[in-house]
């Protein structure tokens, strides 16, 4: 008997705290703002800025995009400054090819024809630095190009 006096007072004491507690906070809203300024997936965002804030806006991204077709780059030489982040889309138009750049650990994937794919990395050195084709014989047979890095 003396156990179930115990136990109902303890339950008693909980269920008085736990309401003391939950009283004073506050009840979450029942109508929700909406935001008119968000953009809804599928509607027109063209005119929506994005501001990333772990993004230095000193720094430059600089964007190109290069079309591989057998044994050519569309662009051979790419020009950026110390310090830009470099973003080269590699489209394949014919057959199958990648693009490497090793001085910057940067490089597609091998990309059948019709496919796409970019690389990002920062240009954190100065000099000429060649980017090629891996495939085959590809880069012997001129499948090159040059990034100049001032």
């Amino acid at each position: 008997m003396n156990n179930k006096v115990i136990t109902v007072v303890v339950i008693v004491i909980l269920i008085a705290g736990g309401f003391i507690l939950f009283k004073s906070k506050s009840v979450a809203p029942t109508q929700v703002e909406l935001d008119n300024n968000m953009p809804v997936p599928g509607s027109n965002t063209d005119d929506t800025v994005v501001v990333d804030v772990n993004v230095d806006p000193t720094l430059s991204i600089r964007e190109f995009s290069v079309s591989a077709a057998p044994y050519s780059f569309s662009t051979k030489t790419i020009t950026v400054n110390k310090g830009d982040t470099v973003k080269i889309t590699l489209k394949n138009t014919q057959g199958t090819h990648d693009l490497k750049i090793d001085a910057f650990n940067a490089g597609t994937r091998v990309l059948n024809a019709g496919e796409e794919q970019m690389i990002t990395f920062v240009a954190d050195k100065v000099g000429s630095f060649e980017y090629y084709c891996s495939v085959g014989n590809h880069r012997a047979m001129g499948m090159v190009g040059t990034l100049i890095v001032r």
